[in-house]
């Protein structure tokens, strides 16, 4: 959703600096979330790992992103979905 996003909304052909820290965030917090592979959308999580800053800037990702998402990758929406 990141790179959707850096492209479509920011114009990007390649990753600017402040989106590749952003995914290397959003990998770091994965790596030690106690759910693991198991984990469902973080919207419906009672653990929030990002901090207050991050979170808000994936949110403005996924607001973005998130209906285009369907176009590009259709499939990981639909197992995105199920696993609610």
């Amino acid at each position: 959703m990141i790179r959707l996003y850096c492209e479509k909304k920011e114009g990007n052909q390649e990753l600017c600096a402040s989106c590749k820290e952003l995914i290397a965030y959003a990998h770091a917090r994965l790596d030690h979330c106690p759910f693991g592979e198991q984990k469902g959308m973080c919207k419906y999580c009672k653990i929030h790992c990002y901090s207050p800053q991050k979170r808000k800037e994936i949110k403005k990702v996924m607001r973005f992103a998130g209906p285009r998402m369907l176009l590009y990758a259709p499939w990981q929406v639909i197992k995105h979905w199920l696993k609610k």
